[in-house]
Formats: structure tokens, sequence, C-alpha cells
């Protein structure tokens, strides 16, 4: 029996719990798969046990300025879909857009298929606020797009600053691949969308989708013609991509702080040479589709960077630790508390009227 068959004839429900049980297992061994490689590292749990000790006697100012620093990154990367937006001629003010921006960011970060599901809460929110559909997917691809690649020009800098030592972490060749990657990303997106065969391929891909799922209707060469024609009344010049890239910018260096100051907090000092170069590799395990919101595998490729760097390996996972708490649990936690502000705060038939 073709497998593929049977789950197409299969219940939706059916489906869904099976996709749902495919995630939570992978999601499983990833997580399992980091327990046993941090065990591995240390081969004991006395520094384990120690950075539990190193935690108690935590100096609470620098977490309160941690805190600050990533509630600020949230701000910063508010503000770079803001002036996206803007370019499209839509106006949401910076307070709205951090709210959405957190509850987006739980909504990724909790639950299976996180991603687009973030993507579709995102998409309904910007539309029951005025955007229309086109402006909004091109927000939020182009947003993504101007995220990785500051982020990984970040991580290409720490890999000139920590000179030869990033060999030893086989890191050289995927941090050269990521920026390769992201150039050529930033090609296609600056010919693709303007350019013929961009728009030939636009067409074969909906008429391809029209066949398959029987959506979107209409003559797909004109609903092509339409999004491009839209495409071009987004003003993006020079200066307000610069300013994009600015606060894109400053959202990796405010969360950057906040790991930096988990340091201080626990008392230690920072390994400032391998500081960029943990960041950048520990973000980009941080996009795998292992574990939800990369649970296990930032803090085991931020650790082990950060200890090889010179980092005291107690207070290193001490550090590390600290700064998960507030830029992951803290932050699902007032994600969630967002998105439910936001949930009472929609009426019914907003909510309706954006899908």
């Amino acid at each position: 029996m073709n497998p593929v068959g049977s789950d197409e004839s299969a219940p939706p429900v059916a489906r869904r719990g099976r996709r749902w049980l495919g995630q939570a297992l992978r999601w499983g061994i990833g997580l399992g798969a980091d327990i046993v490689a941090f065990n591995d590292l240390f081969g004991r749990s006395d520094e384990l046990d120690g950075a539990l000790t190193t935690l108690e006697h935590i100096r609470y100012q620098w977490v309160f300025f941690a805190v600050v620093a990533e509630l600020a990154s949230i701000g910063a990367y508010a503000a770079l879909t803001r002036q996206l937006l803007r370019a499209g001629g839509v106006d949401i003010g910076l307070a709205e857009l951090s709210g959405i921006t957190l509850a987006a960011n739980a909504i990724q970060n909790s639950l299976p298929a996180g991603p687009a599901w973030s993507t579709v809460y995102a998409y309904r929110q910007f539309r029951r606020r005025g955007a229309d559909g086109v402006l909004v997917g091109w927000t939020l691809a182009i947003s993504v797009l101007i995220a990785v690649a500051t982020l990984g020009a970040i991580a290409l800098v720490g890999l000139i600053v920590s000179e030869d030592q990033a060999a030893s972490l086989d890191l050289v060749r995927v941090i050269v691949a990521v920026a390769l990657g992201i150039l050529l990303l930033v090609v296609a997106a600056r010919r693709g969308l303007v350019s013929l065969p961009g728009r030939r391929m636009a067409v074969l891909i909906v008429a391809a989708c029209q066949r398959l799922v029987h959506r979107p209707r209409g003559e797909a060469a004109e609903l092509v013609a339409s999004v491009f024609d839209r495409l071009r009344a987004v003003h993006l010049t020079k200066a307000t991509l610069a300013t994009a890239v600015g606060w894109s910018l400053a959202n990796w260096w405010l969360d950057l702080t906040a790991l930096a100051l988990s340091f201080a907090a626990v008392g230690s000092k920072v390994p400032w040479r391998g500081l960029l170069l943990a960041y950048g590799a520990g973000q980009l395990a941080a996009n795998l589709p292992v574990t939800l919101g990369g649970l296990g595998v930032v803090e085991g490729s931020l650790t082990v960077a950060l200890v090889f760097y010179g980092g005291d390996q107690e207070a290193t996972v001490a550090a590390v630790l600290l700064y998960r708490i507030i830029s992951f649990w803290m932050m699902l936690v007032i994600g969630w508390t967002a998105a439910l502000v936001i949930r009472i705060r929609t009426p019914q038939h907003e909510e309706v009227r954006a899908r």
C-alpha cells in the first residue's frame, strides 16, 4: 500500500495527530542527543552542580540590565518590521508591533511547526491593521532575509576575530557556506523580483499550486502581474534599506549584549575573543528544525565554543543557562501574555476579517 495515499485517505484529525507525533519524536531525539553531548563534554555532573551553585550567588543588577537588553532587542526587530511596512504605506505603532513580535516569537518557540504558525499569526495581525496581503508577505520575507544576512555578517566578523582557532570547532566551512547562501538569496531577491525570468517562474509556481490545491483562483499570469504591480508601490529606498539593516544589527547586538551581561551577572569574565563566533554559531543552530526554539542545541553550541575560547566551565554553563532563561523562557511567558492581551483586545469580527 502506498503510504502517501494512505495518509491522504486518513481522517484529518489522524493526519494531524501523526504530524504532531512525528514532530515531538524528532525534537525528543534531538534534545536527547544534546543532553548526551553535553554530558560527554563535561564527563561528570560536577560542573553543572557548580553552575547551579554559581547561580545562587547571582548579581541581580546585571540580570536586570540583561532583561532590558533582551526586551530592547525585541523592540529593534519590531522597528525593522515597522520600517518595511512603512515602505508600503502602512504605519503601525512600535509598541503594538513589539507585542505582535513577542507573541509570534512565543508561538514559534513553543508549538510544533512553530515558524509556520507564527508566520500565519503575524500575517493576520498585520492584515487587520490595514496592510494588504502582498505587503505583509513581502515584509515577512524581507525581514527574515535581512535578519539572516546580518547574523551571517556577525558570524563572519567573529570568524575573522577568532583567526585560525575556529577551524578546531569545524565552524569555518559552515559559516562560509551560510554566508554564500545569504549572498545568493540577496542577489535573487534583488534581481529575481524585477526580472522577466522571475515573473515567468512565479507564474509557473502559481499555476502548479492551482492544479494541486485549486488555489488561488483566477488566471495565473494576471495574479502574478497584480502582485508585481503592488510590489512596485513598495518604495524600498537605499535609506530605508540601510535603516532596516541597522535595526536588524541592533536586534542581534542587543541580544548578544544580554549574553555578555549574563557573564557579568555570574561574576565571570566574558571570553570576548570567541563571543561573536560562539553567538553566531549558536543562533544559526537555533534555526535548525531539531528542537523547539533550538532548546538544547543553542546551550550546547554556545557552551562548547565559549569554553574552547577560555571561558571557565562552571561560570560559562551558568552564564549560558541564565542567558537562555532570559532570552527563551522569560520571553516565552511575556510573549504568550502579549498574545492573550492582543486576543482580548481584538473583536471577533475583526479576527475573522483578517483571515
